[in-house]
């Protein structure tokens, strides 16, 4: 529940009874103080071959902010959005931003670089949100409730893995996985998503890139209905061994970090009739126009949609709270994305979904509840900052090894 009492110019919001780890950002008591300008600042970590990551990011970063101004700003103040740094170290960009009096951070792109933001900004009471960071271990690591992303991280798609073997007619699952975090926590989520679905699961083969003839042997051997591969940079080795082994494209499933366009890096028709997913939803063609105005040079929209709401869920949050402070923000942050561990930061009433800033503001404003549901889609925080609702893109493989966006899914929740 919330209690709001004014105090002086204030309001305190004593946060009572909310799910998430005590004396944090979400459960506190949390006084206004911010100093009324709404400043975000970005986290842009992308270089060498992921260089073109930061553009998309920027560039939707700028047209949120636009839109939000557009539509009066932060009680009748521009939102700032501070010059952008791109490369460097993360915790050297983060100690940049706090002394720039960022509010709100977006970034980094990188799992691997968060802690290094995540202490820096969770120390200055100033919020992170990560468009980009999918490890299953940062939903546990310490931020005092400063930390959130609006990607799903890597273990999510396990129902959605999962319920392709089964609209196949699969009754029999084989995972193979290439060693390391991204492959074990996934193939352990796949495992427990694919018993939750009443099928059984006939064998779990690790192995190390470039050494996956053994597990695709193995895999072979258990006779499944449907292979799961769960791998990155050994993932071309490991579809060639399952097709030595006489596993045939059709009941191959590609978890987000295999899927690629193969073409002819791989022998004739081994992909052909299998599915490969991607995570989030690929922008509206609305959203696509109003990037390139924005960055005419846009080529690559990755992480886009993800960056764009951030920043509006941000902003809301801010106007909900009525205040731009850090720690006002992050309070707000799981109610307005409508997550059930926040929905009590808000009046009394079933939220209401919008789908933009404008639009969601009215409501605010009205004293209606709000659900934002943006390009990325429902988003739906939890106590860890964590989406609860993860859409994938389907693709198909043809004879030729290359894949066709051929449907949508989406994960319910985010499954540890």
């Amino acid at each position: 529940m919330i209690r709001i009492a004014a105090v002086g110019a204030a309001a305190v919001l004593v946060l009572a009874a909310c799910s998430g780890q005590g004396g944090n950002a979400r459960t506190a008591s949390v006084e206004a103080s911010g100093d009324g300008t709404l400043r975000i600042g970005l986290i842009l970590d992308n270089s060498g071959s992921q260089a073109f990551l930061n553009a998309a990011q920027l560039a939707a970063a700028k047209l949120a902010v636009q839109e939000i101004n557009a539509a009066g700003g932060h009680k009748g103040r521009p939102v700032e959005l501070l010059p952008e740094k791109i490369g460097g170290e993360v915790s050297d960009q983060a100690r940049a931003l706090v002394d720039a009096k960022a509010d709100v951070v977006i970034g980094p792109t990188d799992s691997s670089r968060a802690p290094a933001a995540i202490d820096v900004l969770s120390k200055a009471k100033t919020v992170l949100i990560s468009p980009a960071n999918t490890s299953a271990s940062l939903s546990q690591y310490k931020s005092d409730g400063y930390y959130f992303r609006t990607a799903a991280t890597d273990v999510a798609q396990s129902p959605v893995l999962v319920k392709l073997a089964k609209d196949g007619a699969a009754k029999k699952l084989a995972v193979v996985h290439e060693q390391g975090a991204y492959g074990t926590d996934v193939s352990a989520a796949v495992s427990s998503s694919a018993k939750e679905a009443g099928m059984e699961v006939v064998t779990v083969a690790g192995f190390k890139p470039g050494e996956a003839q053994k597990a695709a042997a193995t895999a072979a051997e258990a006779s499944p209905d449907a292979v799961v591969v769960i791998a990155r940079d050994g993932a071309q080795g490991a579809i060639a061994e399952l097709q030595n082994a006489g596993v045939t494209g059709s009941q191959l499933i590609l978890a987000d970090g295999a899927f690629r366009q193969y073409g002819s890096d791989l022998g004739s028709r081994a992909l052909e009739g299998a599915r490969g997913i991607v995570p989030g939803a690929f922008p509206s063609a609305h959203l696509q126009g109003e990037l390139v105005a924005v960055d005419k040079g846009l080529k690559d929209m990755t992480f886009a949609a993800e960056t764009y709401d951030a920043i509006n869920l941000a902003a809301l949050a801010a106007a909900v709270a009525d205040d731009d402070a850090g720690a006002s923000v992050a309070a707000h942050l799981i109610a307005v994305s409508g997550g059930s561990a926040g929905a009590s930061t808000q009046p009394a009433a079933a939220p209401t979904v919008c789908r933009s800033y404008k639009d969601c503001l009215a409501r605010v404003r009205a004293g209606t509840p709000v659900d934002y549901d943006g390009e990325s889609g429902p988003v739906r925080f939890d106590e860890n900052g964590d989406v609860t609702a993860a859409r994938y893109m389907v693709f198909t493989y043809g004879a030729d090894n290359r894949a066709k966006l051929t449907g949508t899914e989406t994960a319910g929740r985010a499954h540890r």
